[in-house]
């Protein structure tokens, strides 16, 4: 699934990052997480044997949810995720030949940025989803004056010391949604609880549209 077909699709704007997971707990925690509602999910290209993961969670679950990797860096990384089948693309940085190669390959990237510079050199690679990372570094004013420069077709995800606590500041300052870290999963982590965590950020969600309404 795409990740603009999972929000269509009433996916809460919410990235698992599942840092560190193994393969022999991949299958079982992604399960916790689509049945908690969250309907994305990233695996870091630094966690133990990540494509392995990553391509037993897209065969699993690739229809209900958008699957992908984070901590992608160069062309080799790109291509293995492609062959995966998976989707979602996320580095931590600016790098427009990634970003190009990602998009030519049928993947969406979500590229990491701080500055304006940052973002519109992402946006010019063809870039439609940005990432502030690390959020945590700045606050929820520093990314409402950014996205008031951005087109509007853009959107940006804030990344790094974000989780339920904050996920409404973040979304009242222009973000389209958060990815969760280490508030949602840590090496080791059983899958229940991460699913009850899980929970707790989709009740946050529902919460902020309740707000909204």
């Amino acid at each position: 699934m795409k990740l603009d077909e999972a929000l269509d699709h009433g996916a809460p704007p919410i990235i698992a990052i599942l840092r560190g997971i193994q393969p022999h707990e991949a299958l079982e925690t992604a399960a916790a997480l689509v049945e908690a509602g969250i309907g994305i999910i990233e695996v870091p290209l630094n966690s133990p044997q990540a494509f392995e993961s990553i391509r037993a969670m897209q065969n699993a679950f690739g229809r209900q949810a958008c699957i992908g990797a984070g901590t992608v860096l160069d062309a080799d990384a790109v291509a293995g995720l492609a062959e995966t089948g998976a989707d979602l693309m996320v580095t931590p940085n600016t790098q427009a030949r990634v970003i190009a190669q990602a998009l030519a390959c049928g993947l969406t990237p979500v590229p990491g940025f701080v500055t304006p510079t940052e973002a519109f050199a992402a946006i010019a690679a063809g870039a439609k989803h940005l990432k502030l990372f690390p959020s945590s570094a700045f606050t929820p004013g520093y990314l409402k004056a950014i996205c008031e420069v951005l087109p509007k077709h853009v959107s940006v995800w804030a990344v790094g010391g974000t989780g339920a606590s904050n996920l409404g500041e973040w979304i009242a300052a222009g973000s389209r949604g958060i990815g969760v870290g280490g508030a949602l999963y840590r090496p080791g982590d059983a899958a229940a609880l991460v699913g009850v965590r899980a929970r707790e950020l989709v009740a946050a969600w529902q919460a902020v549209l309740k707000e909204a309404t």
